[in-house]
C-alpha cells in the first residue's frame, strides 16, 4: 500500500504543471543547383548538390486554457515576413481556421546557415546576388514549414512535463569576431560576464517528456554563427546547427531511422549570435608581409605588398586540420552535440511550471522616439547601411577596398550610392557616426530595399520567456536585453524568470548593436538598419509588450508589412529541357564503382543526371546507399540528408542540356553512424523535363561493391 501511495505521489507531482504539446518535423531543403546561397552574398556562390538536407522542427505548446504558441527553427538563414504570410495562409486552409495560429502566436526563427538557397525575402537587398525572387525557395520553405506545424499540431498529446537548465560553459566553440567594440561597452558590465568573457558560453535548453516517461523533444539555444561552412561551398547545408540536430535525432531516434522520419525532434536554434564566429583560430592575414600573422585588431585588415591596409586577406579558418570546412563544421555541430546530450540527460531538472501565453507588435522603425536613460529622447532612423557592411566580416571579407570600422565616407562611392537614394541631412544626422553607403529606407523602386515596419514578440511557456528578435544581435546587445526584461517580469512578480533570446525571427533586419558598439562602425554596426538607438528601441517595445502579457492587456500595433509579392522580381532562368547523349538513358552510369572498399574510403560514381530543379523531392532523395539484404532485397541505408553522403550536380550549357549527377558516399563517417561489412549499391533518382515541359521520373544504380571493414 505505501508503494502505492508513493508511485501515486510522484506521478500526481510529475503531472501537476503538464501542458499539451506537440512537434513536427519536415523536409524544406528547397532548389538544389542553379541557386545563389543565402548569408556571404557572393554572387558566385550557385548551389551545385546536397550534404545535408535542411528540415523545418516546429514546437505546439498548449495549456488548459487551450492557449497556445508554435516556435519553429529552420535550417534557413533567417525568418521572413513573405514566409510568413504565407504559411499562416496555407495552415489556414489545411485547418479551416485562421484563429488557431496567427502572427501573434506564431515564430519562425532561422539558425542562420549560410548554405541554403536564397530568394524568401521580399526586400530587394536580399535579392541582388540571387538575382530576385527564388519562387522555387519559398515554395519548399512554405511547403516544409507548413507541413512541420501540422504535424505538430495533429500529434500534440497531452500530459508532457517541460524542464530547463543551462549547463556548464561550452568551450573552444565560438569566438567573438569584432572584440575591439565589444571593449567599447562599460566596463562594469563587462565585468558582470567576465566568467563568459566576449560571447556567451552558456547553452539553454528545453526538454519535453511524455507522461509515459519517453522522449518528446529537445530545444536549445546556443550562439554561434552558421559559417563553418565558407563562402567556396556550393553544396547545401544545415552548417554547425543542422548537423548537431541531426546527430541528436539520430542518437534518439535511432541509427535506422533516416534523417527527418523519427518521431523525436532536437533543434540547435538561433539567439543573439551576431558577433559570434565557429571560425575558432581566430583571424589572421593570408598573403601579404605579414601571412600568418594576425590582423589588425580595429580594422581587420591585412598589408598589401604595397603597405596599403586590406580586408580580403583577412579571415579566420575553423578548428579542422588546415581549416578544413567540412571538417570544422563536424567538430562545432560535435561540440554543440555532446554540450545538449549530457544537460539533457543530467541536468534539465528545473520544472517549467505556469500558463502559456503571447503578445506581438508590428513597429514602424523609422524615426520612433526612443526614450533614454536619462529621460531625454532619441530616434530611430530610415534604414541605411554604412560603409564597414561592405567590407564583410572575418568569416567572410567583402570586396570593393571597404575596411571595417570606417567612419568616414568616400566621394566616389558617395556618388555611386547617391544614384541608389541620397540621404537627407537629418537621416546622415541621425545615423551618426555611420557613414551612409546605401540608403535604402528611402527606395521604394522597383519595391522596398529593407524593412520598414517588422515584428516582435514574446511567448510564455510557465516562467520561461522567449523573445523574438527580427534580427541578429550582438553577444552585449543579447545580455543587455536579456537582463532588462528579466527585471521587467521580476518586478511584474515572476518568480525566477528565464529569459532566451530567438535570433533572426519573423523578418530579418541584418544586426543590432548596443549604443558603445555603434561608434566603432565595424560590420555589425554598419549593418544595423536604423541608427544608433536601434537597440534600445527593441528593448523598450520588448518591455511594453512584456508588461501587456503580465497585466493581460491587448498591445498596441503598427500596421503590418504590405505583401510585395505581386511586385517581385526574378533573373533566374527556368529549367529549359534535359537530354542524353546518343545511345545513353537517363540514369546510366557513367562511372562505376570499384568492386570493393575498406572502411575508411570513399565509394562514387556518377550517373547520366537531369537538372534537380525539376523535383526537389522533398520528404525524399536524390540518392540512395542500399545494402543486400539475405534474401537478395536492397534495403534503404542512407539517403541525402546523412552527412555520410554527398550529391552533386553538374550541368550543360545554360539551363538546358546535358548534365552528370554524383554521389559520394564517406565510409568512414558511415562507420561512426553503425556501418554494416556486406554487398551495397548506390541509386540515384532523377526527373528530366522534356521539350514538351512534361516531366518524367527514373533511376539509375551503380554496380554492387563490398565494404570490408
Amino acid at each position: 500500500m505505501y508503494q502505492f501511495l508513493t508511485l501515486l505521489v510522484v506521478l500526481l507531482a510529475a503531472n501537476a504543471h503538464a501542458y499539451k504539446v506537440g512537434v513536427g518535423s519536415a523536409d524544406m531543403t528547397g532548389p538544389a543547383a542553379q541557386v545563389n546561397f543565402m548569408g556571404y552574398a557572393v554572387p558566385n556562390q550557385i548551389g551545385r548538390g546536397i550534404h545535408m538536407r535542411l528540415h523545418a522542427r516546429a514546437y505546439v505548446v498548449v495549456d488548459d486554457d487551450d492557449s497556445r504558441i508554435a516556435f519553429v527553427s529552420i535550417d534557413g538563414g533567417m525568418g521572413s515576413d513573405l514566409l510568413n504570410l504565407k504559411v499562416l495562409n496555407k495552415l489556414s486552409e489545411a485547418l479551416g481556421d485562421d484563429s488557431i495560429y496567427s502572427y501573434d502566436n506564431l515564430a519562425i526563427s532561422g539558425t542562420h546557415t549560410h548554405s541554403g538557397p536564397a530568394g524568401f525575402l521580399q526586400y530587394v537587398l536580399y535579392q541582388f546576388t540571387s538575382l530576385g525572387y527564388v519562387e522555387e525557395t519559398m515554395d519548399a520553405f512554405v511547403e516544409g514549414i507548413s507541413t512541420a506545424i501540422l504535424e505538430a499540431h495533429n500529434n500534440v498529446q497531452e500530459g508532457v512535463s517541460i524542464s530547463y537548465a543551462t549547463g556548464n560553459k561550452l568551450l573552444d566553440s565560438n569566438i567573438n569576431r569584432s572584440p575591439s567594440s565589444y571593449l567599447l561597452n562599460p566596463e562594469a558590465e563587462r565585468a558582470l560576464y567576465e566568467d563568459e568573457g566576449d560571447t556567451d558560453k552558456n547553452m539553454l535548453m528545453l526538454k519535453f517528456t511524455g507522461s509515459d516517461g519517453e522522449d518528446v523533444a529537445m530545444l536549445n539555444w546556443f550562439a554561434v554563427h552558421g559559417t563553418c561552412m565558407n563562402n567556396t561551398n556550393k553544396l547545401i547545408s544545415g552548417d554547425n546547427k543542422g548537423l548537431a540536430s541531426y546527430l541528436f535525432e539520430r542518437e534518439i531516434n535511432g541509427a535506422d531511422v533516416l534523417p527527418g522520419k523519427g518521431k523525436f525532434v532536437a533543434a540547435f536554434a538561433s539567439t543573439n549570435l551576431g558577433d559570434v564566429s565557429p571560425n575558432t583560430q581566430g583571424p589572421i592575414c593570408h598573403s601579404g608581409p605579414n601571412e600568418g600573422q594576425p590582423c589588425d585588431f580595429t580594422s581587420s585588415t591585412c598589408k598589401d605588398d604595397k603597405g596599403k591596409d586590406k580586408n580580403e586577406a583577412c579571415y579566420s579558418l575553423g578548428p579542422g586540420t588546415n581549416g578544413n570546412m567540412v571538417e570544422s563544421t563536424k567538430i562545432i555541430a560535435t561540440n554543440q552535440f555532446n554540450h545538449a546530450m549530457e544537460i539533457y540527460k543530467n541536468q534539465a531538472v528545473n520544472k517549467v511550471e505556469g500558463k502559456v501565453g503571447y503578445r506581438h507588435t508590428f513597429l514602424d522603425m523609422r524615426n520612433r522616439d526612443v526614450v533614454l536613460e536619462d529621460g531625454s529622447i532619441g530616434k530611430t532612423c530610415p534604414a541605411s547601411l554604412g560603409y564597414s557592411f561592405a567590407a564583410g566580416t572575418t568569416d567572410g571579407p567583402g570586396m570593393f577596398d571597404f575596411t571595417q570600422g570606417t567612419n568616414s565616407s568616400s566621394p566616389f562611392w558617395n556618388v555611386v550610392s547617391g544614384f541608389i537614394s541620397k540621404p537627407t541631412e537629418e537621416e546622415i544626422a541621425c545615423q551618426s557616426p555611420k557613414p551612409i553607403l546605401l540608403n535604402t529606407g528611402d527606395v521604394e523602386k522597383p519595391y522596398e530595399w529593407d524593412p520598414a515596419t517588422v515584428p516582435i514578440s514574446v511567448f510564455q511557456i510557465g516562467q520561461f520567456f522567449i523573445l523574438n528578435v527580427p534580427g541578429e544581435l550582438t553577444t552585449m546587445a543579447g545580455r543587455r536585453m536579456r537582463a532588462h526584461i528579466t527585471k521587467v517580469l521580476e518586478d511584474g512578480g515572476v518568480v525566477d524568470p528565464v529569459v532566451t533570446i530567438a535570433g533572426l525571427t519573423n523578418t530579418y533586419t541584418h544586426y543590432i548593436t548596443t549604443f558603445e558598439e555603434y561608434q566603432a562602425q565595424r560590420y555589425e554596426a554598419a549593418s544595423t538598419l536604423y541608427g544608433p538607438h536601434t537597440l534600445g528601441a527593441y528593448m523598450q517595445e520588448m518591455e511594453r509588450i512584456v508588461k501587456d502579457l503580465l497585466s493581460g492587456d491587448e498591445s498596441s500595433t503598427d500596421s503590418q508589412p504590405e505583401d510585395l509579392t505581386e511586385a517581385q522580381i526574378s533573373f533566374v532562368p527556368p529549367v529549359i529541357v534535359d537530354f542524353v547523349g546518343i545511345g545513353s538513358k537517363f540514369g546510366d552510369v557513367k562511372d562505376d564503382v570499384e568492386k570493393s572498399y575498406g572502411a575508411d574510403e570513399v565509394v562514387s560514381a556518377s550517373f547520366h543526371g537531369a537538372n534537380p530543379r525539376n523535383n526537389q523531392r522533398l520528404e525524399d532523395t536524390f540518392l540512395s546507399i542500399e545494402k543486400k539484404g539475405e534474401g537478395g532485397e536492397w534495403v534503404v541505408k542512407y539517403v541525402d540528408g546523412d552527412w555520410c553522403t554527398k550529391f552533386m550536380w553538374e550541368g550543360g550549357v545554360g539551363h538546358a542540356g546535358q548534365s552528370t549527377a554524383s554521389v559520394e558516399w564517406d565510409l568512414s563517417e558511415a562507420k561512426e553512424a553503425g556501418l554494416e561489412e556486406g554487398d551495397y549499391r548506390i541509386c540515384y533518382f532523377g526527373t528530366r523535363k522534356h521539350a514538351t515541359g512534361n516531366f518524367e521520373e527514373f533511376t539509375g544504380c551503380s554496380s554492387e561493391f563490398a565494404v570490408e571493414l
